[in-house]
């Protein structure tokens, strides 16, 4: 199959490099990670990050933010936030007698929800329709919300005091679940440096428009994909629901979610149409959280990674032509 990206294409490409270049310049030796977070939000889908605090995942998503010029905003989750803190409430206007809506802290472009796992499961749930739906009932009354719509979620991991795992229906809304991890020695020297001279947020420029982003997102879903490599999407959705080692496997959604991840993979490989390799890429990201391992998996020692490792190794690869 030739590869010639259109011009619609080409500049969607043009402008998700220039977005990385500008994250680069205060997120500094995590270039996948950003790739991946571009990746997502041009796929569709909201943002799930695991890790400890420090490592700069709100400069990432604040950073993000600016060069794709969305409105941001930020809530801390902690035990004591409220439903209506996420969603908003009415209130009774006294000067016109009238309850009038007040939004809440989701009410945005790119909202960071903080250590998510660190509030309480009815606040947790008040995000569901936000990130399902694209809109949210407050009081019987239903608002939408704007366009583009991201959450980029922030998790400690499980075992953390005074954390609480999400639960599966949650986890499921996330299209990945990324790690940033430590900085190697080279990029943490380079911070250093960098913080010395002190390279502020506020450098980034936007670079794309909301407008651009929710073309561009229509532009990702519109890529070509070979009905063999379809296929082979959903034979690997297949062997996690009948692994041995798996009591629970990847979802519908999360077959879709995995569907969007590679045109979106495909387009800033440059291509027109996706190859099995698309897949590869973001396959354990797609796909880790969404499985729980079984009772086998433990007894045996096994993780989540070798699990997928050997159903990459085992299901057929198409060959496309």
């Amino acid at each position: 199959m030739q590869n010639s990206l259109t011009g619609e294409q080409a500049r969607v490409l043009s402008l998700s490099q220039s977005v990385i270049s500008e994250v680069r310049k205060v997120v500094i030796g995590k270039d996948e990670i950003i790739i991946k977070v571009l990746l997502s939000i041009l796929a569709g889908g909201h943002i799930l990050i695991e890790d400890i605090p420090g490592v700069g995942k709100t400069t990432l998503a604040l950073a993000m933010s600016k060069a794709l010029s969305l409105d941001y905003k930020r809530m801390q989750f902690t035990p004591d936030v409220l439903p209506s803190d996420v969603v908003g409430f009415t209130m009774l206007n006294k000067e016109t007698n009238r309850f009038e809506y007040k939004k809440g802290a989701a009410m945005t472009n790119l909202f960071l929800a903080d250590e998510i796992n660190r509030t309480s499961s009815k606040t947790q749930s008040a995000l569901l329709e936000l990130m399902e739906e694209g809109k949210v009932t407050v009081d019987g009354k239903t608002y939408k919300l704007p366009d583009p719509y991201i959450v980029i979620a922030t998790q400690n991991p499980v075992g953390s005091i005074g954390t609480q795992m999400l639960p599966e229906s949650q986890m499921d809304r996330f299209i990945v679940r990324l790690t940033m991890g430590y900085p190697n020695i080279s990029s943490e020297v380079e911070m250093l440096k960098t913080k010395q001279n002190y390279v502020s947020v506020d450098s980034v420029q936007p670079v794309v428009s909301a407008a651009e982003l929710i073309k561009a997102k229509e532009i990702v879903d519109a890529i070509y994909i070979n009905d063999a490599v379809l296929e082979y999407i959903v034979r690997l959705a297949d062997a996690t629901r009948n692994n041995q080692y798996l009591k629970l496997g990847l979802s519908p959604r999360g077959t879709i979610a995995l569907l969007k991840m590679t045109k979106a993979t495909a387009l800033l490989k440059g291509r027109d149409y996706v190859i099995p390799d698309d897949i590869h890429y973001s396959f354990n990201d797609v796909v880790l959280h969404r499985v729980i391992l079984g009772s086998k998996s433990k007894i045996n020692g096994l993780t989540g990674e070798q699990v997928l490792k050997d159903i990459l190794s085992t299901v057929p690869v198409p060959k496309v032509q």
